[in-house]
């Protein structure tokens, strides 16, 4: 995601033979051999990323011999900094956890500061002027997988151009308001597009990550919206949501709206394989081996970078097809 906080010259990016393979030792961490006791508060279960996520997690965790910790918190905020103070109050060897949002976090993670508890946010990071609160961030950059996104429409802008009237109208289905990804995939998505001025984004609002916010969105778009030639989904469900709605209205998705979205889960690459989709620009959900080993190692009182970058790809509907057959999400 953006680094308004964090110097690019910390980060370091693992490829994909990393995302599968890195902190799978089999061995339960050394802390004196004891085993480490990990607190994980999971944003939900919103969409087909999340739960492929979660498993890694939990999977992960299972094979490396970590005791795991696990609440959801129903995209709720409080319920995460519910299930901290928690964490904290059983003294596990460290938290980890991918914010509901930005903001709001300091008091909590002062608490965990104060009682020696390493913390490690993963997925999205936090919008704090304190980075002594977290030993580090392990996620995607989001701007650069909207930048991506408004790459490939500036790119295929001649025909992007469904109702010929020299205009590309793009409809945006943002995720949760505040969340660092809805944050960073619009700017980089909209920072790139503004470089050509037949592209404009006529209506943009919150379809909250998940399928159903994607159809109630789109249909509102389609009735308020004249000559929308292009739809960006800030994930793939709101996307396969909006693709419902499409269909209902009698048109055709991937032509007569063009989709672009953020994720490629499997039914996400699915639709993109049939057209239904155009483009689709990865975020890979399995974080487990990386972030159990970031545990290991801060429990254990390493140095470990304050910024991890996931390396990703994106995919069109020949690359869809030919990646799903081995898709692990």
């Amino acid at each position: 995601m953006a680094n308004k906080f964090l110097v690019a010259a910390s980060a370091i990016v693992l490829g994909s033979v990393a995302l599968t393979g890195c902190g799978n030792s089999g061995s339960s961490g050394s802390k004196s051999g004891g085993t480490i006791t990990m607190g994980f508060a999971q944003v939900g279960a919103e969409s087909g990323w999340r739960t492929a996520n979660t498993k890694s997690i939990q999977e992960t965790a299972k094979k490396d011999g970590i005791k795991l910790k696990f609440s959801d918190a129903q995209q709720k905020q409080e319920n995460q900094i519910k299930a901290i103070r928690s964490y904290i109050q059983q003294k596990v060897d460290v938290i980890a956890f991918s914010p509901v949002v930005e903001t709001g976090w300091d008091a909590v993670l002062q608490e965990a500061k104060r009682a020696h508890i390493p913390v490690i946010l993963t997925d999205r990071a936090v919008d704090s002027k304190d980075t002594s609160l977290y030993k580090t961030f392990l996620g995607s950059d989001f701007v650069k997988e909207g930048q991506k996104a408004g790459q490939w429409l500036l790119d295929n802008a001649s025909t992007s151009d469904v109702n010929g009237d020299g205009k590309i109208n793009v409809v945006e289905i943002e995720g949760t308001t505040g969340a660092a990804p809805a944050i960073d995939r619009k700017k980089g998505f909209e920072d790139t597009i503004a470089s050509d001025s037949k592209i404009k984004v006529i209506a943009s609002q919150t379809g909250d990550f998940t399928r159903d916010g994607g159809k109630q969105v789109m249909e509102a778009f389609l009735k308020s919206q004249k000559g929308i030639d292009v739809l960006f989904a800030h994930n793939d469900d709101e996307g396969l949501g909006a693709i419902e709605a499409i269909k209902a209205a009698g048109l055709t998705p991937g032509k007569d709206i063009k989709i672009i979205t953020i994720d490629a889960t499997h039914d996400g690459m699915t639709a993109l394989s049939q057209g239904e989709i155009n483009y689709i620009v990865e975020c890979n959900p399995l974080l487990g081996p990386q972030l159990m080993d970031l545990a290991k190692k801060v429990v254990d009182g390493k140095s470990v970078p304050q910024r991890v970058v996931t390396e990703e790809t994106a995919f069109d509907q020949a690359q869809a097809t030919a990646a799903l057959p081995t898709r692990q999400y």
